[in-house]
């Protein structure tokens, strides 16, 4: 979802207002946090590593970052103080050994809208309401696959060396949505592969206009080549939008590969 040129001596029309407010957003920089350089320094290396991984506990952060238990407790202590992270309970897959299980850290809502630039959102927003009243729903759907078409034909690129493995293809669309500003990664789990997007650059609008979602996970369907299941989202208030591909699915087919399965609600 990227740019609209601004036409020279023209307002933009509605339409060309949504294509400019996501690429604001996809192509906003890092946060800045307060303290002194150092610390600023620290607390951003810490904010872009939670929101590439999502949740993730204080001694995995230290590891990454070679930084002792006191000094990355430091920072996550002022950040939780600033309400830039939440501390949860960390989930445990299978039994769970002795003792409570460890915290991980997640980055607030606040923390993530200063990783893009959402300015734009109310205006992007005003203007799917406009498409929406004027063209009714098959006009939103229709430029949610318009504003992602770009998208697709980019991570088609990045991913022609990939092959024709579902799990593989999805590893290096993770790259190429990284690339996009989606701070994406694949991993392998027991039911075949999950592709998490720990960035959304147009979340807000797509609280309210969930084609865009939908739109975007068809093209994950297409560029991995196979069906797809979006688990959760950003836009409907999960940490993490998170798509599931089945070991042995179907093929993806023309029309509508997609499904979409809540598990939070």
């Amino acid at each position: 979802m990227k740019n609209a040129a601004a036409l020279s001596g023209h307002q933009p029309t509605a339409v060309q207002a949504v294509g400019a407010s996501a690429s604001a957003l996809v192509g906003a920089s890092s946060p800045t946090l307060g303290g002194t350089a150092t610390e600023t320094s620290t607390r951003d290396r810490v904010t872009q590593l939670l929101l590439e991984r999502g949740a993730t506990t204080a001694a995995q952060l230290g590891l990454a970052l070679g930084l002792s238990p006191a000094a990355i407790r430091r920072h996550l202590d002022a950040m939780l103080a600033d309400g830039d992270v939440v501390a949860r309970e960390q989930t445990v897959q299978g039994s769970r050994g002795r003792g409570r299980p460890a915290k991980v850290f997640v980055l607030t809502e606040a923390a993530r809208v200063r990783c893009g630039t959402h300015h734009y959102d109310n205006m992007a927003t005003a203007a799917l309401r406009w498409i929406a009243r004027s063209g009714g729903p098959d006009a939103v759907e229709a430029f949610a696959a318009e504003q992602v078409s770009a998208l697709e034909s980019r991570c088609r690129a990045a991913m022609e060396d990939a092959g024709d493995e579902p799990l593989a293809r999805a590893e290096a669309l993770a790259g190429a949505l990284t690339a996009e500003g989606y701070a994406a990664n694949a991993t392998t789990i027991a039911s075949g592969g999950q592709l998490c997007q720990h960035h959304c650059p147009v979340a807000h609008v797509a609280a309210e206009f969930p084609q865009l979602c939908e739109a975007e996970t068809a093209v994950i369907s297409r560029l991995v080549g196979t069906h797809v299941q979006r688990l959760a989202t950003i836009a409907h208030g999960d940490g993490v939008c998170t798509t599931h591909i089945p070991t042995q699915p179907g093929r993806a087919q023309s029309g509508n590969p997609v499904t979409t399965v809540r598990t939070d609600r």
